[in-house]
């Protein structure tokens, strides 16, 4: 026997208010408990909203340390060059122990020459909190200063996916 849909069905409740409802206002309980259930969604989405990070294959992680990320929203094409977002989620605070800055996440702006196969860190901020959220710190970026891409290291999974080469 084939399957078959069936045509969806809607119950429609009518919450409104007529001149002669009296001194008290009468609604069904259907507008009632959608009005309450609008507003428990409400309170309980208010956290933050994360972009959509796309985790790099296993093999050029550091298990037990980080967890790197792409935002493939943030990839730009111009000719050979290529430049994207990339989150860093640490598995535990890191920076100086004494400093006044330390870190859980790093969002980093990177640019990859697919022709010369280097890279420049355009700019990176780092974060108090997981994913990109918490109190933000930025640093000096020298974009003048282009680097080689490492084979078998995490730029080389980076330029593979802005290159698109294996």
């Amino acid at each position: 026997m084939p399957f078959t849909l069936r045509p969806y069905r809607r119950f429609s409740v009518q919450c409104a208010v007529t001149n002669n409802a009296g001194p008290f206002l009468t609604l069904p309980p259907a507008c009632i408990f959608g009005f309450w259930f609008l507003i428990t969604l409400l309170v309980l989405n208010r956290g933050p909203v994360y972009a959509e990070w796309v985790e790099i294959e296993k093999e050029y992680q550091s298990p037990g340390l980080q967890t790197v990320y792409i935002d493939s929203a943030t990839i730009r094409r111009e000719e050979n060059l290529v430049a994207m977002v990339i989150l860093i989620d640490w598995t535990w605070m890191q920076g100086n122990g004494r400093g006044a800055h330390r870190f859980r996440s790093t969002k980093t702006h990177k640019q990859f020459d697919c022709a010369e196969k280097r890279l420049r860190l355009l700019a990176f901020t780092e974060f108090s909190r997981p994913m990109g959220t918490g109190r933000p710190a930025g640093g000096y970026v020298d974009i003048d200063t282009w680097l080689p891409v490492e084979p078998e290291s995490l730029n080389q999974a980076l330029w593979e996916v802005a290159c698109g080469k294996p």
